[in-house]
């Protein structure tokens, strides 16, 4: 059981992974806390049902199953950019040289918009993502991995890997860092600030994207307010690890799935939901820069 319940926390901390990427990612370059990234997650979780039924009309997924899946996370992913990017140009960029508080109330409200936009969409009830791939494990002889759950970790684990080599090798990731570390300084060398930070939230969208999908095909189920509480642990997990740290967001959101998993399994499940809050509360208390971040704000 010990064992089970490790696999469960590693598949479910990798979601929270991703999605805590977004919101440590855009805080390292803006010093914003996007609490409308939640929703996008939301939204990527329905797309990945909307393109699965609509590869499924045309009889792609019948026929080619995997590359029906693939493409179910290709066009979440090109239509969550969308909407992230519409999102930095709408509701955040305007607000770029005010109050501290006034792009956090814009965060707030858009959240609160994608929700009732979803649900004026979708309908209120819970949708049913169908269940295409097999809940076996791997291989006999009682190993606790099953294949979707083996899909959600190497997918998570390859993309979380794509994104250090992508900040840290590239020419754009190095303009980010630039970015993240002084504005002003990375404006006059030359830096285009409005493209890096539209790309910031692409990527987060991205990841987010990829997150829920990953989550209708785990679960099964999605709803509207799925989002929320998400987004709620995925911040967790961000602060956990140091928010505007890359690294730490990977490592607070793999933790705080294994403590939330095993706190499941040998405490309670009516706690699910409160042990990414103890953790917060500790976390501000005894270790107010994270796990791997430092005095000053580590960032990107």
């Amino acid at each position: 059981m010990f064992l089970q319940q490790l696999i469960n926390g590693l598949t479910l901390g990798s979601v929270y992974a991703l999605v805590a990427l977004g919101y440590t990612m855009v805080y390292g370059i803006l010093g914003l806390i996007n609490f409308a990234h939640g929703e996008i997650y939301m939204i990527g979780a329905y797309l990945g049902i909307v393109y699965l039924a609509l590869f499924t009309a045309l009889g792609l997924t019948e026929s080619h199953l995997f590359l029906s899946l693939f493409l179910v996370f290709v066009f979440s992913a090109l239509t969550c950019a969308g909407y992230g990017v519409t999102l930095e140009r709408v509701a955040y960029r305007p607000l770029r040289s005010a109050h501290r508080l006034s792009p956090l109330i814009s965060a707030i409200g858009m959240s609160i918009f994608l929700q009732n936009y979803v649900m004026l969409a979708q309908g209120s009830a819970d949708k049913v993502f169908p269940h295409i791939l097999s809940p076996e494990p791997i291989e006999s002889g009682g190993f606790p991995m099953s294949k979707i759950q083996a899909f959600i970790i190497s997918a998570s684990f390859l993309l979380m890997t794509a994104l250090h080599f992508f900040i840290r090798k590239t020419r754009l990731g190095k303009a980010m860092r630039a970015t993240s570390q002084d504005r002003v300084m990375a404006t006059l060398c030359g830096i285009p600030i409005d493209r890096i930070i539209a790309i910031t939230f692409i990527i987060g969208s991205v990841l987010a994207a990829a997150a829920g999908v990953m989550v209708s095909i785990y679960y099964g189920v999605v709803n509207f307010y799925i989002g929320y509480v998400a987004g709620i642990k995925a911040f967790t997990a961000a602060v956990l690890g140091g928010i505007g740290n890359i690294p730490g967001a990977m490592l607070g959101g793999l933790v705080l799935g294994m403590v939330e998993s095993l706190g499941s399994a040998y405490i309670s499940t009516e706690f699910k939901d409160g042990f990414a809050f103890l953790i917060l509360i500790l976390v501000l208390i005894f270790r107010p820069t994270g796990l791997l971040g430092e005095k000053g704000g580590d960032r990107v």
